[in-house]
């Protein structure tokens, strides 16, 4: 990328943080242009779909939750391992908007959508060999329930303590 376009880039992603953290998923493409100092021919140049952008804006989170679900896995308790890693994915959904919604919104196979489930998949398959997660539970089931909780929440605490209540029901009785 030419230094003028990955400068853009940067200007754009940075404005798109900015505005998603403001307003969430559904902001104003016209204004993140704006606040980037970029034409909407540019940002859609680079971001060609409102999704790519906001795949773009979650990413790094993203690879960082999913780095915690690797070193997670090495956890003494599986079972307990996956909750913290679904709760801490309730809490980062919570505090940052946009995310959860745009996780809710997006076709199946989405970037940050799959880098999530194989994360969680692997949790869940060691939980589920500790004996830690009761039959017929998947990790997309357990996704929907952390956004959820995302979802009704605004608050770090709130929804890291409704999110482990619900995830409470997971273990086998």
């Amino acid at each position: 990328m030419r230094a003028d376009a990955r400068r853009n880039y940067e200007l754009i992603l940075a404005a798109a943080e900015a505005e998603i953290a403001r307003t969430g998923a559904d902001a104003s493409l016209e204004k993140i242009a704006r606040d980037a100092g970029v034409g909407s021919a540019t940002l859609h140049r680079h971001f060609p779909s409102r999704q790519s952008l906001l795949e773009a804006v979650f990413h790094d989170r993203v690879e960082v939750l999913c780095a915690d679900a690797r070193r997670l896995s090495a956890a003494a308790d599986p079972g307990q391992a996956l909750v913290d890693w679904l709760r801490d994915l309730a809490v980062y959904g919570a505090t940052t908007r946009g995310l959860a919604e745009s996780l809710l919104h997006t076709a199946t196979g989405s970037g940050c959508e799959v880098m999530l489930r194989d994360a969680g998949n692997d949790l869940m398959r060691l939980a589920r060999q500790a004996g830690a997660v009761r039959d017929g539970v998947d990790i997309d089931d357990l996704l929907v329930l952390v956004n959820a909780v995302s979802l009704a929440t605004r608050d770090a605490g709130d929804a890291a303590r409704l999110a482990v209540l619900a995830l409470e029901g997971i273990r086998p009785a």
